[in-house]
């Protein structure tokens, strides 16, 4: 790795580590994309990646901030956490199985319909 890989690896980081604290996004809007594009990684690379990264220390330090402004709500994140062990682990087997292009694919169509849905809401 070259020192401009690093530190752009370490800049995508920071992007999307204040994209992460203002948003509560990052990791698959950011980091997947870049990590694909720029980066070169295959899309089950830079998921695989991006959630290796996304360890409970880095998660923690910004639910703390929103913890002490009293905008966490702990039961929820409990069984929100326990769902997405249990859905991380089965669509992980599922990723690693299908062919990187057609996952490439599908993770762009998924962004296009969160986008649009999101533009779209009333509320």
């Amino acid at each position: 790795m070259t020192v401009y890989y690093i530190g752009g690896v370490l800049i995508v980081g920071i992007v999307a580590g204040i994209l992460s604290g203002l948003f509560g996004i990052g990791g698959g809007v950011v980091i997947v994309p870049a990590l694909v594009m720029i980066f070169g990684l295959s899309q089950q690379t830079a998921q695989g990646t991006t959630l290796a990264m996304l360890s409970i220390p880095v998660s923690l330090i910004a639910a703390m901030n929103y913890t002490k402004e009293g905008m966490v709500n702990w039961k929820v994140a409990i069984f929100l956490a326990v769902g997405f062990m249990i859905g991380g682990f089965f669509g992980s087997k599922v990723a690693v199985g299908v062919d990187p292009a057609l996952m490439k694919k599908l993770f762009a169509i998924l962004m296009i319909v969160l986008a649009v849905k999101m533009l779209l809401d009333k509320k």
